[in-house]
């Protein structure tokens, strides 16, 4: 009998899946327990096993293509075996269109068909608008240019030049890599004038003063003819900025928020930093900020609430979640029991969960629950701003940049580095006389860190 491959909900907010990858063909021997497929999900790539024995008979759900959690997306059965007809396949005739609504950018052709069209040259651009946009196959993120952009902006050359590489790496030094990332230029289209092609800081600023340069992954806005009107190019949503956008729509109008901030001292944090790093170990700033957040979280329990309708659930684990900013939105890894373990261990793990998230590695017990999350964006030279509360945590820090200051102490006034760290608190929650001796506590903590070590 044909029992029908059905895709699971891997993540508790997915409703939907994109196909990356078959391990399995059509005709392949199929036993239960075996990975037959990988599935990018709202937060990460994961894989779908199999539950039978049997042979892939079909494959319903190419590679690239999205279906939504529960359609049938194959078939296992006997070798030789008949397959269902459409209409005894329910799941996936009522699932594939919503998938298909959802997901605009889907490629319908086949593979080859998309090879002969790159064959081709490239057609003229639309003349009204999006309106000849069913006739061509919808760009994906890494796609180049439309084509109809291309031939518009034909005879202008391009803003910037294309960059030599090694096997498709751009050799760049650190500096102009975070110049780079900073002003959200591509690397791949700046062209280098160091040693064997390596891109410095100088080639940086040669781009920037051009003209704007995008990002890796989104389309060029070239320079284009005198008069020549391009139509907007449509982009496809990922599942990763689709829940996005639908948690930050239910969560800021429905959870009622308030703020706190205030300013920290950093000078003996910055210290036993450079201290850790005379003795080889490798801690940051944020390293710091976490393990001081998680101490203060054990002193204060009532930040260690959910909100949970008609009740309120007090956590007995303090887990730091970590904003890490990958290519396509945001993801919070979660370091467990963060008050028991030392900066050295925070650190790595940080840093390991924070690599495998930019490769959509993490499995969802790893970016789910937590007590709190700390969002940084003093890296990227932001004084201080308001965060959104991470569901179902009660409680968020922004933290900003680092920077030296006129501070008044016993009188005088004297030069401290400092930092702005602002509280979001679920006020269904958390009071603000609560937050408020939170805040004091963690002020404490990072002024004072040798209280980390004890």
């Amino acid at each position: 009998m044909t029992v029908a491959v059905q895709l699971p909900a891997l993540s508790p907010t997915m409703k939907e899946g994109r196909i990356t990858k078959w391990f399995k063909k059509e005709g392949d021997k199929v036993s239960s327990g075996d990975e037959i497929a990988e599935v990018e999900t709202d937060k990460s790539n994961l894989a779908i096993e199999a539950y039978d024995d049997g042979v892939l008979l079909k494959i319903l759900v190419k590679e690239g293509e999205t279906a939504a959690v529960g359609a049938n997306i194959g078939w296992i059965g006997k070798a030789g075996e008949a397959i269902p007809s459409e209409g005894e396949a329910p799941a996936k005739a009522e699932a594939q269109p919503e998938a298909k609504a959802d997901a605009p950018a889907k490629v319908e052709a086949p593979a080859k068909n998309d090879a002969a069209a790159e064959a081709k040259p490239s057609p003229p651009a639309p003349q009204k608008g999006e309106a000849a946009a069913p006739k061509v196959d919808p760009p994906s993120p890494t796609a180049p240019m439309p084509a109809g952009a291309a031939t518009a902006a034909k005879p202008v050359p391009p803003t910037v030049e294309s960059a030599p590489g090694e096997g498709g790496r751009v050799r760049a030094s650190p500096l102009a890599k975070k110049m780079a990332e900073t002003q959200h230029i591509d690397l791949g289209s700046v062209q280098g004038s160091g040693p064997s092609g390596r891109i410095v800081k100088k080639d940086i600023e040669a781009a920037l003063a051009k003209g704007p340069a995008t990002a890796k992954g989104a389309p060029r806005i070239t320079p284009r003819a005198s008069g020549a009107r391009l139509p907007p190019t449509s982009l496809p949503v990922t599942n990763m900025r689709k829940v996005i956008a639908q948690r930050l729509g239910e969560v800021k109008p429905g959870v009622p928020h308030f703020y706190l901030n205030v300013e920290l001292e950093m000078d003996q944090a910055l210290k036993l930093r450079e201290e850790a790093k005379t003795q080889e170990l490798k801690i940051s700033v944020n390293d710091i900020i976490v393990k001081a957040t998680a101490m203060a979280v054990r002193r204060f329990p009532r930040i260690n609430q959910v909100f949970a309708g008609d009740s309120i659930q007090q956590l007995h684990n303090v887990d730091v979640g970590v904003a890490v900013a990958i290519e396509d939105g945001l993801i919070t890894p979660i370091i467990k029991d963060a008050d028991q373990k030392g900066l050295g261990e925070i650190g790595e793990e940080v840093r390991e969960l924070a690599d495998r998230a930019k490769k959509k590695a993490l499995k969802p017990d790893e970016y789910t629950g937590g007590s709190i999350t700390v969002s940084n964006l003093g890296m990227f030279g932001i004084d201080s701003f308001i965060a959104v509360i991470n569901p179902p945590q009660a409680a968020i820090l922004a933290i900003g940049k680092v920077e030296p200051k006129v501070v008044v102490r016993d009188d005088e006034m004297v030069i401290r580095q400092m930092m702005s760290c602002t509280l979001s608190g679920d006020h269904r929650v958390i009071d603000g006389a609560v937050g408020a001796q939170f805040l004091q506590e963690l002020r404490s903590l990072i002024e004072h860190p040798l209280r980390l070590l004890l």
